[in-house]
């Protein structure tokens, strides 16, 4: 994205990012109908790069500027514009993100969400900018945009595929007949449920326990909808809080499985705001409008936000989890906007004790000291401690050692240990 430039105008392109924002359905003109108000002979002009070319002269009677346009009569197809921003895989070390603009037309309307990652080929386009609306003096410097010929998902091949149900409009995953019947194979094979937890970061030592929760938590459960019987509906997402030490992979696992993922956000607590969490109020550069622009747990919606840093929040951003944790909806009632979102996201927090290091003198609770009401929403607490035990550190040296070793990992292994 960084790489666009001015020779790149009018060709064809192919870039990578994530959806940060897709606008409402735009009807755009593609052949406009005038009619003449003299000898009422109609004429239809095809509409290029957004100019009507309007007739001048009645190709009938020859009268000028006798043509009028009728709207009706016109043919209007759909358009959409979405934003994409860099991916964070393709930023340089201390730099802030590209966005750049991109519409979209006909079959192409609603193929992507805000939180896809996505890669997009399309012409790249540029347009001119008036001074003034009235006047056809315009400035010297274009704005750029991208029209979009096709769409690929980046994460339809990290974990699953996702096809909406006509019926219910409900997401589901969409297997191959292969991955069907391999999956199939996988499930009647023994200790498939420690094969599994293994394969969960496998750079990480041991944590076996935890590395299950996570699974769990990649799976998620069954929604259970009782709304006809007057119970309402209860969550299917696992939320986990891993609490301790210092320098225990708490952040290596969380970026695991943001990576993993398709829908995962990663965010930072000291970094977080309420609204860069939930939504914000902004105003529309094209149209002038308020429009609502959607946080980080909106955006991993039917996937897992990953926050790190968790003690470090502000207490007010911190409540903003309350609802998105148990009812897994974000009411919003902002500058006459009043809506209620999806937040269907797990959350998988790390959070250190309140002295920095695990008080074993103290309470699991007075070591962490979050409020009552949020770590009643987690429903699986680990501890991740450092054992300060010489054979533990013997054991993690080698498994350490041994990631950076393919030929001859052992003899290698065994100087290093005797060396030490």
């Amino acid at each position: 994205m960084r790489k666009l430039n001015p020779t790149d105008i009018d060709q064809l392109i192919t870039i990578s990012g994530m959806v940060i924002r897709s606008s409402n359905i735009i009807p755009e003109m593609t052949e406009a109908f005038f009619l003449c108000y003299v000898c009422q002979k109609t004429h239809s002009v095809e509409i290029d790069r957004g100019r009507i070319a309007e007739p001048g002269v009645c190709p009938n009677c020859e009268t000028r500027h006798s043509m009028s346009i009728v709207h009706n009569r016109c043919v209007f197809t759909d358009k959409q514009m979405v934003k994409l921003q860099e991916a964070p895989d393709d930023m340089p070390a201390g730099e802030t993100p590209h966005t750049v603009i991109l519409y979209a037309h006909d079959d192409l309307v609603d193929a992507v969400n805000p939180g896809d990652r996505v890669t997009v080929t399309g012409i790249y386009r540029a347009t001119p900018v008036r001074l003034n609306p009235r006047q056809r003096s315009v400035k010297s410097v274009y704005r750029t945009h991208i029209d979009v010929i096709h769409f690929r998902k980046d994460d339809e091949h990290r974990l699953r595929e996702i096809d909406t149900d006509d019926e219910t409009g409900e997401k589901s995953a969409q297997f191959t007949p292969e991955r069907v019947a391999e999956l199939q194979e996988l499930s009647q094979s023994a200790g498939v449920y420690e094969r599994l937890s293994h394969a969960i970061a496998p750079s990480i030592y041991e944590n076996t326990d935890i590395k299950k929760g996570v699974l769990m938590q990649l799976f998620g459960g069954a929604r259970k909808d009782f709304s006809k019987t007057g119970r309402g509906r209860f969550r299917q997402d696992i939320n986990i809080l891993l609490c301790g030490d210092p320098g225990t992979s708490k952040s290596q696992m969380l970026q695991y499985v943001y990576n993993l993922v398709p829908r995962g956000q990663y965010t930072s607590g000291k970094g977080s705001s309420a609204t860069g969490l939930t939504a914000y109020i902004t105003r529309d550069p094209e149209t002038k409008q308020v429009v609502l622009q959607t946080g980080a747990l909106v955006l991993s919606d039917n996937g897992v936000c990953c926050i790190d840093e968790f003690d470090k929040m502000d207490d007010s951003t911190r409540a903003v989890l309350h609802e998105v944790m148990e009812q897994q909806t974000l009411s919003i009632a902002k500058a006459g906007i009043i809506c209620v979102l999806n937040a269907r996201a797990s959350v998988l927090a790390a959070a250190n004790p309140c002295d920095s290091r695990w008080n074993p003198k103290l309470t699991i609770v007075e070591n962490i000291q979050l409020p009552h009401t949020l770590l009643s929403r987690f429903d699986l607490i680990f501890l991740m401690l450092d054992p300060q035990d010489e054979s533990f550190d013997r054991r993690l040296a080698t498994h350490l050692v041994s990631l950076y070793y393919r030929n001859g990992a052992k003899i290698r292994l065994r100087v290093l240990i005797q060396r030490f």
